[in-house]
């Protein structure tokens, strides 16, 4: 009888002490779930992380031969020193803690490292309030069991994954990190100690902390340690390991826990573009520009290999991703436009067009386009008007091709911030009113470069590559792509000697926006596309930086640094296109050869005689609204009227009234109201007429 009773109140104490269910090793570590994400370059290379879960501070599981030999043993020594002969309880530490209790003695621990990590695995043996006999039998018995299905080594690399050290950083990755700045396995004994001497008490302050390891330690000096606690608990700290050098993209690519995500990009060329950029913007200074970014891309594969979507410094925003933000585009966009009108045979490179003022009317009043310079040129070739960024004619092609036509081109070259229809955007579309990113500047530069095949860009290795789409023919691509390579043609505008200006073979187009607020400088080489921005990611305008002093230098520093060992090549002449020397009459610009589309070849060219050219007024524009000052003498307020073309025998008329002969450029004083302004044949037919409004 007495033995079945015994035998029940065994059962029963045996039930109500059974541990729970305890997982394998291999199946914590599976579970086991870093708080980062790692960046690595083309060739296997860290170069940056991203913390993205904000739970806990977690890094990757240390394998146990990862943790220095000294740690480990400093750890363990302050821990549990009889680990290593114990079978997962220790009754001497027991029996001490039962005899402190007793005797009302300052209570010892007695929890063995098995123990806890028992109750790390098994969160029921740890939940809060389980301090009875019953919550501890079963955290020995589970200790036990670990003790026999895991061994040792499998247990203490468990603890040490596990165990908080310090806040919310878990395990000795995140510890040693944290808070030395190391590796697990560059960790020293004194690490190891201070590591030891917080696990009772993960928020000590420094003194409490320099006081256990001291005793930790047993030795009778201990200032080492009262400096290394306030060292290691210091704001002063490492936090990081990786290099940092690609933050920006870290934040668009690393999204979940324990990620690895391997890059096309290459640590070699993104360190040599952060180092170009950030010596231009300290030579710059804050008060000029404050940010910029960089992106370069391989010619041949669409990979890119260097992005830098900022560099700290005096930026007042550099959180944001320059790379990747919209800005305007200012004339970067030309020599999309000046590639359709070729194309469609609107223009060639000789071609003239007139850099005078004009004055266009739209729906929301006059637009007047300016050159950079606030000056005109008059009668230039395309090649020299792309190549010297003129602005009115880029305005004037884009009469030629139409404004919906040319947004369109935009869309299908990549840029995908034209979100509006072309009446949206009207004639300062030619001038980059439009908002882009560095990302989409490179891509569509690289579609010149690649014989007007458009193709995404690559940065993720192993990324499938999209079937390219042809946004121009390969000829035309070609023909613009020599025309921004001419050196000769922008020395007019930029100088002969600018950063624009390599030794070796380089497309190249400046842009800046309205109100200086961004400048960039996009270009390639048969081997790179490279793309620079600089301005103020906060949009207020740059000071004194102008189209060859803000972003040029930076892409000309890269340029040369990528093509030291190789310069670069021009790309063969495609078929499609022929080859003439071409002579200007009247000296209008120096002989030269240039390419044309086939059957478009031309030999001279000279400017059209007036008599071939339409008789109109092209002063005032129809819609104008002139305001009256009240302060200046109403005669000294005359309207200059202004026609073109052969009016020999023609008149003008300003409401019925005979101003006289078309060619006697009359000034008029005409009085508040509307009025129509007609140019008249010798026959009486009307040729052209405008309103305009005087105020």
């Amino acid at each position: 009888m007495a033995l079945g009773v015994v035998a029940a109140l065994y059962a029963v104490l045996s039930w109500l002490t059974l541990p729970p269910p305890l997982p394998s090793l291999a199946s914590v570590r599976g579970a086991f779930r870093p708080s980062e994400a790692w960046l690595y370059d083309r060739h296997g290379a860290l170069i940056d992380s991203e913390r993205v879960d904000f739970a806990a501070r977690r890094l990757a599981w240390v394998p146990l031969d990862a943790v220095s030999a000294d740690a480990r043993a400093a750890i363990v020594g302050a821990e549990d020193r009889r680990f290593a002969d114990h079978g997962g309880v220790d009754w001497w530490a027991l029996g001490g803690s039962i005899r402190d209790r007793v005797t009302g003695a300052r209570v010892r621990g007695a929890s063995t490292i098995s123990m806890q990590v028992a109750a790390f695995v098994a969160p029921d043996l740890a939940r809060p309030g389980a301090r009875g006999w019953r919550d501890k039998v079963r955290q020995m018995r589970a200790a036990w069991a670990l003790e026999r299905a895991w061994g040792k080594d499998a247990i203490l690399e468990a603890y040490l994954n596990l165990a908080g050290f310090r806040g919310e950083a878990q395990g000795v990755g995140a510890a040693a990190l944290g808070l030395f700045g190391k590796t697990p396995g560059a960790l020293t004994r004194d690490d190891g100690v201070l590591l030891a001497a917080l696990l009772p008490a993960p928020g000590a302050d420094a003194a409490a902390v320099a006081r256990r390891a001291c005793a930790i330690a047993g030795e009778g000096d201990c200032a080492r340690f009262r400096s290394g606690a306030a060292s290691m608990l210091g704001p002063a700290r490492s936090l990081r390991l990786d290099p940092g050098l690609a933050p920006h993209l870290s934040v668009r690519l690393l999204k979940a826990p324990g990620a690895k995500v391997t890059t096309t990009l290459d640590a070699g060329v993104q360190r040599m573009a952060m180092a170009a950029l950030t010596r231009q913007l300290k030579g710059l200074g804050g008060s000029r520009a404050r940010d910029g970014a960089v992106v370069v891309a391989d010619t041949v594969t669409g990979e890119v290999l260097a992005y830098v979507g900022g560099v700290g410094g005096a930026s007042t925003a550099s959180a944001v991703d320059g790379a990747s933000a919209y800005r305007q585009a200012g004339s970067t966009l030309k020599p999309f436009l000046f590639a359709q009108a070729i194309e469609r045979g609107y223009l060639t490179p000789a071609s003239i067009l007139d850099d005078s003022p004009v004055q266009l009317d739209t729906a929301s009043g006059l637009y007047v386009p300016q050159n950079y310079d606030r000056a005109f040129k008059g009668p230039v070739s395309a090649r020299v008007a792309l190549a010297g960024s003129l602005n009115v004619p880029a305005v004037r092609t884009l009469l030629l091709t139409g404004v919906e036509a040319f947004r369109d081109r935009l869309w299908d070259t990549g840029y995908r911030g034209l979100t509006e229809d072309g009446q949206y955007y009207g004639y300062s579309l030619a001038l980059g009113s439009a908002e882009v990113t560095l990302m989409e500047q490179v891509a569509a530069y690289r579609s010149l470069a690649r014989g007007g095949q458009w193709q995404k860009l690559r940065l993720t290795k192993g990324e499938a590559a999209e079937e390219p789409r042809a946004v121009t023919t390969p000829a035309a691509a070609w023909i613009v792509a020599d025309m921004i390579a001419d050196a000769n043609a922008r020395a007019a505008t930029f100088g002969t000697d600018s950063a624009l200006r390599l030794p070796f073979w380089a497309a190249v187009k400046t842009g800046t926006s309205k109100a200086m607020r961004d400048n960039w400088c996009i270009g390639f080489t048969d081997r790179y596309v490279v793309g620079v921005w600089v301005g103020n990611l906060e949009g207020d305008p740059m000071r004194a930086v102008s189209g060859t002093s803000g972003a040029a230098p930076v892409w000309r520093d890269v340029m040369l640094a990528l093509h030291r060992d190789r310069p670069g090549r021009a790309p063969p002449m495609p078929t499609g296109v022929e080859a003439r020397p071409v002579r200007f009459a009247a000296g209008l610009e120096q002989p030269r050869r240039d390419y044309f589309l086939a059957g478009t070849g031309m030999s001279e060219v000279a400017l059209a005689p007036a008599t071939a050219r339409r008789p109109r007024i092209t002063s005032p524009v129809s819609g104008s609204v002139y305001a009256l000052d009240p302060d200046i003498p109403v005669d000294r307020q005359r309207l200059v009227i202004g026609v073109s073309g052969e009016v020999t025998g023609h008149r003008l008329m300003l409401d019925r009234r005979d101003l006289g002969s078309a060619d006697g450029r009359p000034l008029v004083l005409a009085g508040p109201g509307a009025h129509r302004l007609a140019l008249v044949a010798p026959g009486g037919r009307v040729v052209d007429q405008v309103l305009f409004t005087m105020r």
